[in-house]
């Protein structure tokens, strides 16, 4: 699922090599804007034209394509065999991830950006209708459907039974999945399009005034704010990767910033020569992230160096996919990339 996990850390058990070799590459019919997944020796990625593909990961053959009614902007989920995705016309789709069959479908009243978390059975998910929804991951039938005063493009993450997101209501909101209750929310002073990431009991997500902010998710209140020096203004549009010592981010002033976890200070930023809109992954101690100079980047997590980069000509909007020994990253221009 998109951010690897429930909690959204953006961190991969896999160890790649430092020096990537391009596998295979699959030309698309539209913009890949989002992330793939990767589960069961398959690569699952959409595009903004509605195409979503099953391609083989280790020769890039597709298994089986769909078209679905709006663009793709989810990372799908998959799990037990199904796989979950929402899009632009406020589908959401549960298929069979072996030949496509729907399982069965959900409409919201407006398109989903959110990409679907998935834990204990429930699905959870926000649409621009205003909503984060709730459903029973087997059936698709609705638990709960709680209110925003805003559309709602962040994936949802999820730990300790409450579902987290950071809305375009300028709010942090922490949602009892059991019961659509709210538990808290927190003033951003900002509204935020990205997913929360979840490391032990502390939340971080960037916002659209320039800011990363660090919550504690049991009292909801701040543990610290980061604002890059000098002040640029441009927002965290990517979500957070999080490991038990630092946090690292792209933002749209074309730079990777990695900071200390416990006190939000800046340990390095890493410059491109474009906007980073895609979450950064860490693997052992790399950190691979895309940008929009069209550039996939390889770097030290200790110290920011740049390890590794291949260009491919087109923005990369996308986060990384990581898992079974390879990368899977697509463009703009519709070119899905494998490394091995």
């Amino acid at each position: 699922m998109a951010g690897g996990d429930p909690r959204h850390s953006g961190v991969s058990a896999e160890r790649l090599a430092d020096k990537l070799q391009l596998a295979w590459k699959f030309k698309g019919r539209g913009a890949f804007e989002t992330g793939a997944a990767i589960a069961g020796g398959t690569v699952y990625a959409g595009t903004m034209n509605g195409r979503l593909y099953a391609l083989d990961l280790g020769t890039g053959r597709l298994k089986w394509q769909r078209l679905l009614e709006g663009g793709v902007t989810t990372i799908p989920t998959v799990a037990d065999g199904r796989l979950t995705v929402g899009d632009n016309s406020g589908n959401l789709l549960c298929l069979d991830a072996v030949t496509s069959k729907t399982l069965w479908a959900f409409k919201a009243d407006a398109e989903i950006h959110s990409s679907p978390a998935l834990d204990q059975g429930r699905l959870l998910f926000g649409s621009y209708d205003q909503h984060l929804y709730c459903l029973d991951a087997a059936g698709g039938k609705v638990k709960w459907a709680f209110a925003t005063e805003g559309p709602v493009h962040c994936a949802p993450a999820l730990a300790g039974g409450r579902a987290f997101i950071a809305g375009c209501d300028h709010l942090l909101r922490a949602i009892d999945t059991a019961t659509g209750r709210q538990a808290w929310s927190l003033e951003m002073s900002s509204y935020a399009a990205a997913a929360p990431a979840i490391f032990d009991r502390t939340l971080y997500v960037g916002n659209f005034s320039g800011e990363v902010l660090a919550v504690d998710i049991n009292k909801g209140q701040f543990v610290w704010r980061y604002k890059p020096e000098p002040e640029n203004g441009f927002p965290f549009y990517a979500s957070c990767a999080v490991t038990a010592e630092w946090v690292v981010v792209g933002g749209r002033d074309k730079k990777v910033h990695c900071l200390d976890r416990q006190t939000g200070a800046r340990r390095w930023v890493f410059e491109t020569k474009g906007e980073v809109d895609g979450a950064a992954v860490i693997a052992g101690d790399r950190v691979w992230v895309g940008s929009k100079d069209g550039s996939l980047y390889g770097l030290d997590l200790q110290n920011g160096h740049e390890i590794w980069h291949y260009v491919t000509g087109a923005p990369l909007a996308a986060s990384p996919a990581v898992g079974e020994g390879r990368l899977v990253i697509g463009d703009m221009e519709g070119t899905l990339y494998c490394f091995k």
